[in-house]
This record gives structure tokens, sequence and C-alpha cells, in this order.
């Protein structure tokens, strides 16, 4: 089973989910911008991935948070607030494969993980 998590108009999204159809694999795309994203789920991204990787701080949602929020999101239990209040920080695509989590689109790191 495959999810993929996303913002529907975001450029790199748009390509994921583009590689996916043309490669013809099945998958559940949710928008977790209009469908938000649970704690659970982010604790276990945030497990796979690290905080680091999984928070956005190049995009313009981030560069227009307060300093103190910025400086609370190092740490698991502020971040997921932030993850959940401000789903744009979501580096995006989260893709979910079977339970294995990778965050960003690397056509050639998804062709060598679900093409086989």
């Amino acid at each position: 089973m495959i999810t993929l998590y996303g913002i529907p108009n975001c450029s790199t999204v748009k390509k994921a989910r583009q590689w996916l159809s043309d490669n013809g694999l099945d998958y559940h795309f949710h928008d977790f911008k209009k469908q938000g994203a649970d704690a659970a789920s982010l604790e276990r991204w945030a497990d796979a991935v690290g905080l680091a990787k999984l928070i956005n701080r190049q995009g313009t949602t981030w560069r227009g948070l307060p300093d103190e929020v910025k400086a609370g999101a190092d740490q698991l239990p502020a971040a997921l607030a932030l993850m959940q209040a401000t789903p744009s920080v979501i580096k995006r695509p989260v893709l979910d494969a079977n339970g294995k989590i990778s965050v960003g689109f690397v056509e050639a790191d998804w062709a060598e993980r679900l093409l086989k």
C-alpha cells in the first residue's frame, strides 16, 4: 500500500503524483492541508526520518514563523504541535510505501524503492 501525503498545488507533489501514475503505481493521496496530519503519523515520520528532514525550514511558511516557535521545533512535542497547526511546514511529499517512510521526491530513489 502506498500513501502519498502532501498539498496538491505543491510542484514537487505534482511531480511525485505524476511519476506514480506514469509508472502504474496505485496510491492513496492524503492532502494534509485539508485532512490534517495526526500526531501518531507525524511522530512515526519523525522517528523514521528525523525532525531536521521532516520540517521544511526553507519555505515561506517557516520564514514567517516567530523565532520562539522556530526555536521550539527541535523538540518533538513542540514540533508535532507546529506541524499539526501549520501543515505547510512539513516537507513534501511524504511517502509511506508499505510502512517505509521517505520525505521529498527523488525519482531515482523512488524507482529503486518502488519499481523492483
